[in-house]
């Protein structure tokens, strides 16, 4: 079993090599990288490895960048401080997030959980897509709104965007009826699906089915139309964000 060790804090490296070593004294092919960079490298250079164990924050930025950079598409346990990236980790190929400090009990229980998914009786392709569907299914998929005195459930697939303005959030829905909610946009981005949902700067996330039409715009920008805007709306993509808009656009 070959395992490759993502962590850029040293004491933290060698203590996960100790526990593997603890668990299963018959693993001795483990490899550490320190970096987002160095790890793509690594992956580039060898055969790619049984196992990633990974921390999110290095020190060159989020490992979810190395798996977006190449084509790695075996298991990875995520180790991190930090549990707000549960649901990405859930979407890259993760089949275990354990939050530092990392015990030998959590540790015990995600090497076995690889054990059992890796069995020779069950295909992996085949468990990822409902491991995915899991970590789909823990977005919200409706939102309380209010108008006057009145709240009302809002579906997901009935809105069409978010906006912000003065340091109140509002839904408006397809047919262009407007709800406040008590959400800010650096909220709700952790609560709806990136898949379905864009930020397209500080003022609206869009949804995609809500998009009608997208044109250029003033310098190297891009304009949308979206179903239950206002004519005051302006829906502008920078030029910055742009190229990050057409890869979710046609993921």
């Amino acid at each position: 079993m070959r395992i490759l060790i993502v962590e850029d804090e040293l004491l933290a490296a060698e203590r996960l090599q100790l526990m593997i070593g603890q668990y299963d004294p018959s693993i001795a092919n483990i490899h550490c990288t320190e970096s987002v960079e160095e790890t793509i490298a690594w992956l580039e250079q060898h055969q790619a490895p049984d196992l990633i164990l990974s921390d999110i924050h290095l020190s060159d930025g989020h490992s979810f960048e190395i798996f977006r950079r190449i084509s790695y598409k075996g298991p990875v346990v995520f180790t991190t401080a930090y549990d707000q990236y549960a649901m990405e980790a859930f979407r890259l190929f993760s089949i275990d997030y354990i939050l530092k400090p990392v015990t030998a009990e959590a540790l015990t229980k995600a090497l076995n959980k690889y054990k059992e998914i890796m069995s020779p009786a069950i295909d992996y392709q085949q468990v990822l897509p409902k491991v995915q569907q899991a970590a789909d299914d823990g977005y919200k998929r409706r939102f309380l709104g209010r108008i006057g005195q009145r709240l009302q459930f809002i579906s997901v697939e009935d809105i069409s965007f978010f906006q912000a303005e003065n340091k109140i959030v509002y839904l408006t829905d397809k047919q262009g009826v407007r709800y406040l909610i008590d959400h800010t946009l650096e909220k709700l981005e952790q609560y709806l699906n990136p898949k379905l949902f864009f930020r397209l700067n500080r003022k609206f996330i869009v949804k995609d089915s809500a998009i009608e039409y997208i044109r250029p715009y003033l310098n190297s920008r891009l304009k949308l139309t979206v179903k239950g805007a206002d004519s005051r709306d302006e829906f502008i993509i920078s030029r910055e964000r742009v190229s990050e808009f057409r890869a979710w656009a046609e993921c």
